[in-house]
């Protein structure tokens, strides 16, 4: 009897963190890829622009792949698309604004003309090779034409939720589908893949709208300028703000690159409506008075080169932030991005201006589902095998556990991490190896050249500095032609360590003297010898460990 093949479910990234999402659906010899994103560097990667999947395991079964099935347009999901399509150009398929941000992207890259952008739209089935069906299904999140997706495969159907919540009175559009969902879970699920984002969080996820709200609060009878920094991606908050500008008779001008292109992009597809004369140019703020004018800007989660940081540090070129200011901070900081934050609304403070955060007032809400909704999620879609995704480790556990809630049993609840393979059949699950699945850096032009020991020399050069020996030696008497030159660089000041830097030169030219009377000279041991001298003594006298790098010329 022949053997049952077996559906393969291969997360690569966006397990044990927010970020990377890219999940293989392997099943014989074809493979569909949902999302394709990337994350932002922590603080230990010095440097480095962004992170992306490696994909190595993709490239080697690259005739497998029929496709890349896109949930929504936010970076942790398309980000890493055009590193992506260079390596494999396959199709790529999403929502009408999803693909229009996708556009925008490959443009930047130069390879919109050599990539296949398929657009879908919300209750439509995509058949791809002989395996696999895709059918979108519309759900709510904080970017328009979010979609989760129902993987029809021959063992059975797999839901994958993307990131979602239940918005019972969406800006744009209809509420999520949970009557298809729950079709779906009636028809029979083998597996739910569900976004565990907010776990931590009880109840439900507050609607948009109620931000609208607080903005009309806000404006009405403020007499200051208002300046709103959000994510630019967040089209529902975007057009709520400029909705309460022109309720209250306000322009609005748009500031950061990214907020300039996704505004442009969702008014060109009509996902964002704005009256007629009221957005203006940056440069023609001055022109209005302060009561006149709305702000939107980038910056909300302390981005050191963000608009909104570069106002709060008197860097911006066209905004100058002053005490007659109102700053709206509509988000919540990302983990790890609380620091920086924090600095931004201090600074702000310190100007003298006016500023309101979630920590004042209620002028964000997340995008993601709270545990009523995740158990909501669980119970109409009834699945056999539960599957936490979008999440740190201990979002996917507190996950799992909540699964137990509503009847999904630990044995048929699996908290994987990037890399593990998961095979399932019409009846059975179980995890059966793993495949290289690790991060890749960016850096400029640079992708993958920078690793483990790049990011550690330059940990060791911001934490400890460098200093830079150079000594220069006669080629025919075998001696130094002068005393060793010593440059330092985030170590100490040369001009007030003159004992320290002179006690530096006189080891390194005892070391090469000593090296220099031996029979056969080895530049490499000279190099060595110094650099071990020259160590020994700057620990010794400093407790401190620079980078020492000797250069050796001859003449």
């Amino acid at each position: 009897m022949a053997k049952t093949k077996k559906l393969r479910i291969i997360p690569i990234g966006g397990l044990d963190e927010i970020g990377k999402n890219l999940t293989a659906f392997e099943y014989s010899n074809e493979i569909v890829i949902v999302d394709c994103g990337m994350a932002f560097p922590d603080n230990d990667m010095p440097g480095v622009d962004m992170v992306i999947n490696d994909i190595t395991y993709l490239i080697k079964n690259a005739q497998k792949i029929k496709g890349i099935f896109l949930t929504h347009g936010h970076e942790d999901h398309i980000g890493g698309l055009p590193y992506f399509l260079k390596e494999i150009n396959v199709p790529v398929y999403g929502t009408r604004l999803t693909l229009g941000l996708v556009e925008h992207k490959l443009k930047e890259h130069n390879m919109l003309s050599r990539v296949q952008l398929i657009r879908t739209r919300a209750g439509q089935i995509v058949d791809t090779g002989k395996y696999f069906s895709i059918e979108f299904i519309r759900t709510n999140h904080s970017i328009a034409d979010s979609v989760a997706l129902a993987i029809k495969t021959p063992v059975g159907t797999i839901i994958h939720t993307g990131d979602w919540k239940i918005d019972s009175t969406p800006i744009v559009g209809e509420p999520i589908d949970l009557t298809r969902l729950g079709e779906l879970g009636n028809e029979g699920v083998l597996a739910l893949m569900s976004d565990s984002t907010n776990v931590e969080r009880p109840g439900y996820a507050m609607s948009e709208r109620t931000v609208g709200d607080k903005f009309d609060m806000i404006f009405q009878g403020c007499d200051k300028r208002i300046i709103v920094a959000t994510f630019a991606s967040n089209v529902h908050r975007v057009q709520q703000i400029i909705d309460a500008a022109a309720k209250n008779k306000r322009k609005v001008a748009v500031s950061g690159r990214s907020m300039e292109n996704i505004v442009e992009i969702s008014i060109l597809l009509g996902y964002m409506k704005v009256p007629e004369g009221v957005l203006i140019n940056i440069d023609n703020i001055k022109k209005y008075r302060p009561n006149q004018v709305v702000i939107i800007t980038t910056g909300s989660q302390g981005e050191p080169m963000s608009a909104l940081t570069r106002m709060a540090f008197s860097d911006h070129r066209k905004v100058e932030v002053t005490k007659d200011d109102l700053i709206i901070i509509s988000a919540s900081p990302i983990p790890g991005n609380e620091k920086p934050v924090s600095n931004v609304i201090n600074e702000l403070f310190k100007i003298g201006a006016e500023v309101i955060y979630k920590s004042l007032m209620d002028v964000h809400v997340s995008g993601h589902a709270c545990q009523e909704e995740l158990k909501l999620m669980l119970a109409i879609t009834k699945p056999k095998f539960f599957i936490p995704v979008h999440g740190e480790h201990r979002h996917l556990v507190l996950h799992k556990k909540l699964a137990e809630q509503v009847g999904i049993p630990p044995s048929r609840s699996f908290v994987l991490s990037n890399g593990t393979v998961l095979e399932m059949d019409e009846s059975s699950a179980k995890v059966s190896g793993t495949i290289p699945a690790g991060q890749v850096l960016v850096d400029g032009l640079g992708v993958g050249d920078v690793g483990n020991i790049v990011l550690r020399d330059r940990k060791h050069l911001a934490q400890d500095g460098l200093i830079i020996i150079v000594i220069t030696i006669d080629q025919e008497t075998r001696t130094m032609v002068s005393r060793p030159d010593v440059i330092s660089r985030g170590f100490v000041y040369v001009r007030e360590a003159e004992q320290l830097i002179d006690e530096v030169k006189t080891i390194s030219e005892d070391a090469v003297s000593t090296c220099l009377s031996r029979r056969n000279v080895d530049w490499a041991m000279m190099k060595n010898t110094v650099k071990s001298g020259v160590a020994r003594y700057i620990f010794e006298r400093t407790k401190r460990n620079p980078m020492i790098l000797p250069i050796i010329e001859e003449v």
